[in-house]
């Protein structure tokens, strides 16, 4: 690698505000707002919307979308395929 041209890499906090739930990584992304991590280092901390701890893939809470029922009420609105 030659130096001088890539973003310093190092420590940093991901922090889901919405879901009280924090992470410590690396990455090259940087703030100005610092927090105390529970290894007592001071960390930059990075606020995200969405984490694993608050996604509904990981959580589980997606909704599940009944398509057969959807296929049934289009078949009613617009008559099957074919039957002219």
């Amino acid at each position: 690698m030659k130096p001088g041209i890539h973003p310093a890499y190092g420590p940093v906090v991901f922090r889901d505000r919405a879901a009280d739930f924090a992470f410590l990584t690396r990455s090259t992304a940087t703030s100005d707002k610092t927090i105390e991590w529970e290894d007592g280092n001071t960390y930059p901390v990075i606020d995200v919307e969405i984490s694993s701890a608050s996604h509904p893939f990981y959580t589980g809470t997606a909704r599940v979308v009944d398509t057969a029922g959807r296929v049934e009420r289009f078949e009613r609105r617009y008559g099957k395929r074919g039957a002219r």
